[in-house]
């Protein structure tokens, strides 16, 4: 689902942590010195979480390093930023957002082709602690599975 673009940071905890449902691709309403941060490899985005705020999505506690030149114009390293998106997509998330246990995560950021930055989001269901262990056996499982098939072409 991600464009071609170097990947700048990713939520690996997301995928463990919550079932992932639907997923869009937003650009972020950014100042100067955040671009640049971003374009060092200078962001994280494991704790932060999408929410909206008078009828429009912002992604929040994202971290974003100020940037090493900024001077006084430097940016607050977690301020809520914007989400661009449609407003049929807003729609879409505002609607499945009503429902309990739902919410909204940043997977990927990562800058496009044409040099802007974008969030993949996903809406998510949290796991419970059964299910976080299910899916830890399965993937045991595959790994076994796949040791096995390498050890017969050596």
């Amino acid at each position: 689902m991600i464009e071609e673009g170097t990947v700048i940071a990713k939520n690996k905890k997301a995928a463990y942590q919550y079932f992932l449902e639907d997923k869009w691709i937003a650009g972020i309403q950014l100042t100067g010195t955040e671009i640049k941060s971003i374009r060092n490899h200078k962001a994280r985005i494991t704790e932060a979480y999408c929410n909206f705020i008078k009828g429009e999505l912002h992604v929040l506690n994202m971290y974003i390093e100020p940037y090493s030149h900024g001077g006084y114009a430097n940016h607050e390293p977690t301020r809520v930023r914007k989400l661009l998106l449609t407003a049929n997509e807003l729609g879409k998330i505002k609607r499945k957002l009503r429902d309990v246990g739902n919410t909204c995560i940043p997977l990927t950021l990562f800058i496009s082709k044409s040099g802007f930055a974008k969030l993949e989001i996903a809406l998510a269901t949290g796991k419970k602690l059964q299910d976080k262990r299910e899916d830890l056996k399965k993937k045991e499982a595959k790994r076994q599975i796949d040791r096995s098939r390498s050890d017969r072409y050596e």
